[in-house]
C-alpha cells in the first residue's frame, strides 16, 4: 500500500469514526481530566518533599494536607480513565461493527464472477482477522494516543513554567526519539501488509481442506497439502518475525533516548539546584515530569506500530467493500404475468467468463409455455453457464434473455429467481432443522404440505428413520446425511414450492438407480405444464423431453427429440451410444 492510499484508508477510517462524536468528545475530556490529575501529583510531591527537607523542619499538618490532596487526584485520574476507556472500547468495537456489517453486506451483492475467482478463506480472513487486528489497533491508538499528546504538551508547558534552561535540554533531545520511532514505522508497514496477506492465504488453504478433506484422503494428497501448507507458514513466520522484530525496535531506540533526557534533566537540575536556584522538591518534580513528559513517546511508538497493522487490514477489508457490486435492479422493474407457466427466449446470446475466451456465441433458443428443454453435451460445453444466464447469476456480454417476452435485465432477481424451481447437482442446506431446509422457498407451508413434498420426493421414508424426524437439526454440510439424502432434501424443497418453471441439472446424479426412477415419475408429474429446462449427462433420463438441446463448445450444434436425433446420426447418436458401448 502506497502512501497516498494509506492516507485515504486513513480518511475513511475516520468518517467512519466520526459517527461516535458524543463518545469521542466524552472520551477527550475524561483523557484532559485524568492527565490533568496525573500532572498535578509531581506538584503536590515536590510539596511534600519541601516540607520533610530538613531534619526539624517537617511540617505534619501541611504534609497531612498534601496527603489528602495526592489521594483526591489519585482517585479523580482513576475514574476519568476508566470513563475514556469505556468510551474507548465503544467507539472502537462500535467502529468495527460497522465495518464488518458493511463488508457483508458487499459479500450479499457481489456477483458471482467475484465470488468464484477469489478465495473464500481469504474473504472469511478479511472479515474476521483482519477486522480483529484493526480493533485492536484501533482501541490501542483511542487509549493511548490522546492521553499521551496531552501528557506532552501537559508537561512541556509544566516545565518551561518551572525552568526555562531545563526545559530547553528536554526540548531539544526529544525529537531524537520522534526521528526513530517515524523512520521505523515507515519500513514496518509493507512489512504488516504482507503478514496480512499471508494469513488470508493460509486461512483459504485450511478452509479449502477441511471442506474437501474426504477428497484429499481419496487421492492421497495429504503430503503435498502438508507441504504447501508448510510454505505458507513459513512465509507467513519469516513476514511475521520480520514486522514483529523492526517494529520492536522502536521502543528500545525512543527508551535509549528518553533515558538521556532524564539523565540531562538531572544533571542541570542537580547545579541549578546547587546554586540555589531550584529547591530540592521543585528538582524531584521536574524529575517527575521529564519521566512523564518522555514515557509518551513511548507509549506513541508503540501506538504507530500497532496503527501501521490495523491500517493494513483495514484496508484490505475497505478494499473488499469497494469492490464492484452486481448491476442493480432497474428502478422501475418489470414483472412477467403467469397464468400457470411463462415462456423462455434466448436471442443471440454471447457470453465468456474470461474476454479473450469467448464460450458461448451467437445462441438463441425458444421455449415455450409448458415445453420440456433438455440440454446435454459435453463436460464444458456451456451447459450449467445456460443456467447461470437464465437465473441472472451472470450477464450475457451481447444478446438478451427474456422471459414471457420481458427481457430479464428489466426486472428484478427476486421476481425473476421466485419463478423458477432449482434443483442442482451441488445441494445447499442451511443450519437447522429438516422441516426448515424443506420450507426455505415456502416458509409459511404446513406440516400437511411438508410431509406430502417428502413424500413425493422419496424423502419422508429416511427423514422419519432420523432421531428427532423432521425437527432433526443439521449442519450446513448436512451432518451423516449421505449425498443422496441431501439431494432428495432438496427435490422435497421444490416439489413443495412447486414455482411456475423448473431448472434441473443433474437432479439425480447421485441417487440410486430405482429411488431416481421413482423421482423421475414424481418429476414428470411436476413438470405437467411447467416450462423445464434439464441438464443431463445421461441421457436414458430425458428421452421423454419435447426438445433436446445438444451443445458443445457454447453452440447448439443439434436440437430435435430424441428419436430425430438418433436418426440423424450425429453428435447426440455418438454421445448416446457412447452410453451403451
Amino acid at each position: 500500500m502506497k502512501r497516498n492510499d494509506q492516507i485515504t484508508t486513513i480518511k475513511r477510517i475516520w468518517k467512519r469514526v466520526k459517527r461516535y462524536r458524543p463518545a469521542i468528545l466524552l472520551s477527550l475530556f475524561s483523557a484532559a481530566v485524568s492527565v490533568a490529575a496525573s500532572l498535578y501529583l509531581p506538584v503536590l510531591t515536590g510539596q511534600a518533599v519541601d516540607q520533610i527537607a530538613g531534619p526539624v523542619q517537617v511540617s505534619f499538618p501541611a504534609l497531612f494536607l498534601i496527603l489528602l490532596r495526592m489521594g483526591a487526584a489519585a482517585l479523580i485520574m482513576a475514574a476519568f480513565q476508566w470513563i475514556m476507556n469505556i468510551c474507548n472500547n465503544r467507539i472502537a468495537f462500535n467502529v468495527v461493527k460497522d465495518i464488518r456489517e458493511e463488508a457483508f453486506r458487499k459479500l450479499q451483492v457481489l456477483p458471482l464472477s467475484y465470488i468464484d475467482s477469489h478465495p473464500h478463506g481469504d474473504m472469511v480472513s478479511r472479515i474476521i482477522a483482519d477486522a480483529d487486528q484493526f480493533s485492536d489497533g484501533l482501541l490501542m491508538g483511542f487509549t493511548q494516543f490522546f492521553t499521551s499528546l496531552l501528557t506532552i504538551a501537559g508537561t512541556l508547558v509544566i516545565m518551561v513554567w518551572i525552568n526555562p534552561m531545563i526545559a530547553l535540554v528536554v526540548i531539544l533531545i526529544t525529537p531524537l526519539s520522534l526521528f526513530a520511532a517515524g523512520f521505523i514505522a515507515k519500513r514496518t508497514f509493507h512489512m504488516f501488509q504482507k503478514q496480512s496477506e499471508e494469513r488470508g492465504r493460509q486461512t483459504a488453504l485450511i478452509n479449502e481442506v477441511i471442506e474437501g478433506q474426504k477428497v484429499v484422503q481419496a487421492f492421497s494428497r495429504e503430503k503435498e497439502i502438508l507441504s504447501e501448507f508448510d510454505g505458507i507458514n513459513e512465509r507467513l513466520e519469516k513476514d511475521s518475525l520480520d514486522a514483529t522484530f523492526y517494529s520492536s525496535l522502536t521502543n528500545p531506540v525512543t527508551r535509549f533516548v528518553n533515558a538521556l533526557v532524564y539523565a540531562g534533566v538531572g544533571v542541570a537540575g542537580a547545579f541549578s539546584a546547587i546554586r540555589g536556584a531550584l529547591s530540592v522538591g521543585s528538582l524531584v518534580s521536574f524529575l517527575s515530569y521529564a519521566n512523564q513528559y518522555t514515557k509518551p513517546f513511548n507509549e506513541i511508538s508503540g501506538v504507530v506500530t500497532e496503527l501501521q497493522n490495523a491500517i493494513a487490514c483495514a484496508g484490505r477489508l475497505l478494499e473488499l467493500i469497494d469492490s464492484p457490486a452486481e448491476k442493480p435492479d432497474p428502478a422501475k422493474p418489470l414483472s412477467p404475468s403467469f397464468h400457470e407457466t411463462g415462456s423462455v427466449s434466448f436471442e443471440k446470446v454471447c457470453f465468456s467468463y474470461v474476454e479473450d475466451k469467448p464460450l458461448i456465441e451467437d445462441f438463441s433458443l425458444e421455449a415455450s409455455e409448458g415445453m420440456r428443454i433438455a440440454i446435454v453435451g459435453p463436460t464444458g460445453s456451456g451447459k450449467t453457464t445456460l443456467i447461470n444466464l437464465l437465473m441472472r447469476f451472470y450477464d450475457p456480454v451481447n444478446g438478451r434473455i427474456c422471459l414471457n417476452g420481458i427481457d430479464t435485465r428489466d426486472m428484478a432477481r427476486q421476481d425473476l429467481r421466485a419463478s423458477f424451481g432449482m434443483v442442482l447437482q451441488e445441494t445447499w442446506l442451511k443450519k437447522g432443522t429438516i422441516r426448515e431446509n424443506i420450507t426455505m422457498g415456502k416458509p409459511d407451508a404446513t406440516d400437511e404440505e411438508v410431509v406430502r413434498a417428502a413424500k413425493a420426493s422419496h424423502a419422508h421414508s429416511f427423514i422419519l428413520r432420523l432421531k428427532d424426524g423432521y425437527d432433526t437439526v443439521i449442519g450446513s454440510d448436512g451432518g451423516s446425511l449421505s449425498l443422496g439424502q441431501k439431494q432428495l432434501l432438496c427435490i422435497s424443497r421444490v416439489m413443495l414450492a412447486l414455482p411456475p418453471m423448473l431448472i434441473l441439472d443433474e437432479a439425480t446424479s447421485s441417487i440410486d438407480t430405482r429411488t431416481e426412477r421413482k423421482i423421475q415419475d414424481a418429476f414428470t408429474e411436476m413438470m405437467k405444464g411447467r416450462t423445464s429446462f434439464i441438464v443431463a449427462h445421461r441421457l436414458s433420463t430425458i428421452q421423454s423431453a419435447d426438445r433436446i438441446l445438444v451443445m458443445n463448445e457454447g453452440h447448439i450444434v443439434e436440437q430435435g427429440t430424441h428419436e430425430q436425433l438418433l436418426l440423424k446420426n450425429g453428435f447426440y447418436a455418438k454421445l448416446y451410444n457412447s452410453q451403451w458401448a
